[in-house]
């Protein structure tokens, strides 16, 4: 091969707008800004269904927040040394049962259709 020569000067043309070319095309498919050819970036236009995916994911992170909001107010809840469930529970069952307490199953009396 002829360093010299323009079939080298070619070749490094080939090789380099391949690489540009390949370069560009991995950005634009996983969504990053184009270079283009006087390097400059150019940003990627946002489909439909990017549009969608980002309105939802607003709405998930909206979700998401309203539940940590309502899992901080639970922790409270629970960590209050004034709440005491073991103790709520024994003094239910020192409670007297009365007889009226509660609604009667009646599974003895059955009617047959």
């Amino acid at each position: 091969m002829n360093w010299g020569g323009p079939e080298f000067v070619i070749a490094i043309i080939a090789l380099s707008t391949g690489g540009w070319l390949i370069n560009n095309w991995i950005r634009a498919r996983h969504g990053y800004s184009l270079e283009n050819e006087w390097g400059g970036m150019t940003d990627p236009t946002d489909s439909a269904e990017a549009q969608r995916l980002k309105a939802e994911n607003r709405e998930l992170h909206g979700k998401l927040d309203k539940m940590q909001d309502r899992m901080v107010v639970l922790e409270k809840i629970v960590t209050d040394r004034g709440y005491s469930l073991s103790d709520e529970i024994e003094a239910l069952r020192d409670r007297p049962a009365t007889s009226d307490s509660g609604t009667p199953l009646n599974l003895g009396d059955k009617e047959k259709a």
